[in-house]
């Protein structure tokens, strides 16, 4: 019975993403994306706290992996290349991309879907924040070079979901953040 087959999360989201796309996202409830999935509503909630989560899922591991890479970058590193490597790593957690692009035609469609999205990348800019006090770096510069990282993130992550684009998400953040560095070296 396919309700017992593994992946049951990345089976939720798929479905979600399927319906969303086929139905629209307030038309599709919770019962059909767990009937799509071959799961039961119960199931969907001991995974998801309610429909709009199914889209941020992912959030979690991405601020684990960005706090982890952070903390665990070389000693001598200065912030923002501390903040690179956070950037690196989160590059290959990351679905395909046309899953990516779906997602964010949803989120983009909806005012409290992307409002949730701005919530999940403050979670995230704090956490980046914290890993970075850690490590010995003092406020106001934590925080800003976490924002920053959150920035080059985002500029990033809308380039590597363009329909035209064919470069990696790496590649991208990497070129974001040379831009940044260039306009902060050029304001001087």
């Amino acid at each position: 019975m396919g309700r017992w087959e593994p992946n049951t999360r990345e089976r939720l989201a798929r479905a979600a993403l399927e319906l969303f796309g086929e139905r629209g996202y307030e038309q599709t409830t919770v019962a059909e994306i767990a009937r799509r999935a071959g799961l039961t509503e119960r199931t969907y909630f001991r995974h998801y706290a309610d429909k709009r989560e199914v889209l941020f899922g992912g959030a979690e591991v991405l601020r684990e992996v960005f706090a982890k890479a952070v903390a665990e970058a070389p000693p001598p590193a200065a912030p923002i290349d501390v903040v690179a490597a956070g950037l690196e790593a989160i590059a290959v957690v990351f679905p395909a991309r046309e899953r990516a692009r779906q997602r964010q035609s949803v989120v983009g469609s909806h005012p409290e879907l992307l409002e949730r999205e701005l919530i999940k990348l403050a979670a995230l800019s704090t956490a980046v924040a914290e890993a970075l006090r850690a490590r010995g770096v003092p406020d106001p510069a934590a925080a800003l070079t976490a924002e920053a990282g959150i920035a080059v993130f985002k500029v990033g992550y809308e380039r590597w979901i363009a329909p035209a684009e064919h470069r990696e998400l790496a590649e991208l953040l990497h070129e974001s953040l040379t831009e940044l560095k260039a306009v902060t070296a050029g304001s001087r």
